[in-house]
């Protein structure tokens, strides 16, 4: 059995060993990037058909009979072409997109589209192989290094996956992630809150009963939780009275990425400059460029007419050359590319005041150069809908926390940090392993429910 944590970001997987959570290596890393690259789009019901066997795959052949015809033309037009037909997952994924973005089909964090609105059945089922496949290699991966067969997982979810439709989106969410899971070997498939798990973890440490005010700030979702934990609670196989509350929105490290993408990079594309009437140029392609994270947006941008629109508002722009950056965008489809160039960014200004990015692959010799400064302006938005939730789960547990422990990969943005202390600055905060809590908290879960 393990704690499986399938995240925005990142997956990881833990076991008990000897009463303690023990992190299972996965390509020697304690993490793999929840990205995915394959040639064609098409092929990925193919390979995650060559994953499966017996019943299993009988029955997915069934399910996806036109899917996997289609595979199979897209697979013969890749052999003539001499392409390498195997999917790749992780950084791998992300490197071999960067090779040429105008070629394969990659796909970044699928965690954040789960509960989407408006999905057809078609996009539900590509979601739910993309999902399988990715679990697919990261179970293989934990079993060679184990060395034994995994059946039984614990897989952490958001107290959200989306906002807009509450209830019912988690619900597919839950049911994509519990077939996916369920058709590539997980024989038993449990799920537990995310910041619950964390919050698991941290009452190891303790010596007392605490009411722990759990801030999990993901890759895609931000959770708090308000947990009555210690040593004599830990034993309850059923802690329903010690969860005290619960909050959670669809607001995390992308937005921070986006955010920071759409202040510090698209100035150098145009945005914020004027037309030739004196008017501000319009916003909204430059949103939609960088919304990784909403497939409505993205296919917005990426259409035919979009680009119709890009070429006539860059004649209408008083610069129409820097407007025109906005195409080479569109027409290479340097999305993924922006936003990650973000990304590394954030990452470089937890270290450091300010950071060049290179934009080398829009123009030669173009830069943007952001600062701490920017990343807190950028995110005004973001870091108050992290406060807000803060307040919420306080107010539904109608108690006051003794500690907060914060958890999650974006958690190490001082300027997160920083925001969390202001919100409650009499209580003592407690920082956890932003990539292991949760995951740790998860196989600690399981070793109770599995039992």
């Amino acid at each position: 059995m393990i704690g499986f944590d399938y995240g925005t970001s990142n997956c990881s997987v833990a076991v008990m060993d000897n009463g303690q959570p023990q992190i299972v290596p996965l390509l020697n890393k304690n993490t793999i990037a929840s990205n995915l690259y394959a040639p064609d789009r098409d092929i990925i019901t193919h390979w995650l058909n060559q994953q499966l066997k017996g019943e299993q795959q009988s029955n997915f052949q069934k399910e996806r009979q036109v899917q996997l015809q289609k595979s199979q033309r897209a697979l013969r037009e890749l052999a003539f072409d001499g392409i390498d037909t195997d999917l790749v997952f992780g950084k791998s994924a992300l490197e071999k997109y960067l090779e040429d973005p105008e070629e394969g089909y990659y796909i970044k964090s699928p965690k954040s589209f789960l509960g989407a609105s408006g999905l057809a059945p078609l996009q539900i089922q590509l979601f739910e192989d993309i999902v399988a496949a990715m679990m697919s290699n990261v179970k293989s991966l934990t079993e060679a290094t184990l060395g034994r067969e995994i059946t039984k997982t614990v897989i952490g979810r958001p107290i959200n996956f989306q906002g807009l439709h509450g209830e019912e989106s988690n619900r597919q969410a839950i049911n994509v992630l519990t077939n996916a899971a369920k058709r590539i070997g997980f024989k038993e498939v449990e799920f537990q809150f995310e910041p619950v798990a964390a919050g698991f973890e941290f009452e190891a440490s303790l010596t007392k009963e605490t009411r722990v005010l759990v801030v999990d700030i993901g890759g895609g979702t931000s959770d708090c939780s308000m947990l009555l934990m210690g040593p004599e609670l830990s034993n309850n196989d059923d802690r329903t009275k010690h969860l005290l509350a619960h909050s959670g929105v669809r607001v995390a490290g992308n937005d921070f990425d986006i955010q920071l993408a759409l202040q510090g990079i698209m100035p150098s594309l145009g945005m914020n400059s004027l037309l030739k009437t004196g008017k501000p140029m319009p916003t909204s392609s430059f949103y939609q460029a960088l919304a990784i994270n909403n497939i409505n947006e993205q296919t917005a941008f990426y259409s035919a007419q979009n680009r119709r629109e890009l070429v006539q508002l860059s004649r209408d722009a008083k610069e129409t050359a820097i407007v025109e950056r906005l195409i080479t965008v569109h027409d290479h489809k340097l999305s993924y590319q922006l936003v990650n160039a973000a990304e590394q960014a954030k990452i470089a200004l937890s270290e450091q005041d300010t950071q060049t990015i290179n934009l080398n692959d829009i123009t030669d010799g173009l830069n943007a150069e952001v600062t701490k400064e920017t990343l807190r302006l950028a995110n005004n938005r973001t870091l108050e809908s992290i406060g807000e939730l803060m307040k919420s789960a306080v107010d539904q547990a109608q108690c006051q926390p003794e500690v907060i422990f914060v958890t999650g990969g974006t958690a190490k943005s001082p300027v997160l940090s920083q925001f969390i202390q202001e919100q409650m600055p009499n209580i003592p905060i407690i920082v956890g392993d932003h990539f292991g809590s949760v995951t740790s908290g998860l196989a600690r879960w399981a070793d109770k429910v599995f039992k």
